[in-house]
């Protein structure tokens, strides 16, 4: 494996680093408790990766087993246990512990250990899941067929 090529040309180098204090409040709060904090989205990274931290509060919630076409997905635990279902088993995660799913992986996630949890997750390339995590909150109002709309849109594939 070799380096991609060059996307800067430069020869001095650029201040264009960004910095985003830990104490930054959520982009979305769920009535669940739960909250996304957009760390780095495609638009901020040209394309290349999504990072978001997602804290779940302590009733149980996550999506079933479900793929992705065109991303990767990536999950970091920072607190409690989140179940990450890696298409063939459901594990309970630790802080520290690392899952990594490539495109067309079967993956799942959820908290259901009565206690408030909170991972990053890692999306590549770098694909627009601020709409889709700001169109979760609606979803239960759609009709059927603007569910699958929704989900196709946002390259997710149920099992």
């Amino acid at each position: 494996m070799t380096y991609p090529p060059p996307r800067y040309s430069g020869d001095l180098g650029e201040q264009s680093a960004t910095y985003r204090p830990a104490d930054q409040p959520a982009e979305l709060v769920y009535p669940s408790g739960g909250s996304a904090h957009f760390l780095a989205t495609g638009a901020s990274t040209n394309g290349q990766f999504g990072l978001y931290r997602w804290e779940m509060g302590p009733q149980p919630s996550g999506p079933s087993p479900h793929f992705h076409r065109s991303i990767s997905e990536s999950f970091f635990i920072l607190s409690g246990t989140v179940r990450i279902y890696d298409g063939r088993r459901w594990i309970d995660t630790a802080p520290g512990d690392f899952v990594h799913v490539p495109e067309g992986g079967v993956h799942a996630f959820r908290n259901e250990s009565g206690e408030p949890a909170s991972m990053l997750l890692h999306f590549a390339p770098g694909a627009p899941r601020e709409g889709y995590f700001e169109g979760l909150l609606d979803l239960a109002g759609r009709t059927e067929e603007e569910r699958t709309e929704f989900f196709l849109r946002h390259d997710t594939f149920w099992v």
